[in-house]
């Protein structure tokens, strides 16, 4: 596999892993709040848990590119020594 086709690749894997971090935990916790809801007649209690679904998707994104880009700077390094 060529070099570029492999990058694009990446990139787009890189992407799809942003959206199910974000998503998942929303569509969890909405879930959740709307099951809590009916249970005890609490419909408001949707609204905390989808903001509470909100930050941990942000924060699991926000640790998966810090990750990232962690790598890329080891990456560059290497190449910097290389040359």
């Amino acid at each position: 596999m060529k070099k570029e086709n492999r990058q694009v690749f990446e990139a787009l894997a890189l992407v799809f892993q942003f959206g199910i971090y974000m998503l998942v935990p929303i569509f969890l916790c909405t879930f959740l709040g709307i099951w809590l809801g009916r249970r005890y007649e609490i419909t408001w209690i949707v609204i905390p848990f989808f903001f509470i679904g909100a930050c941990a998707g942000f924060t699991g994104i926000y640790k998966m590119a810090r990750k990232f880009m962690e790598k890329d700077n080891v990456k560059r390094k290497k190449d910097v020594k290389k040359n």
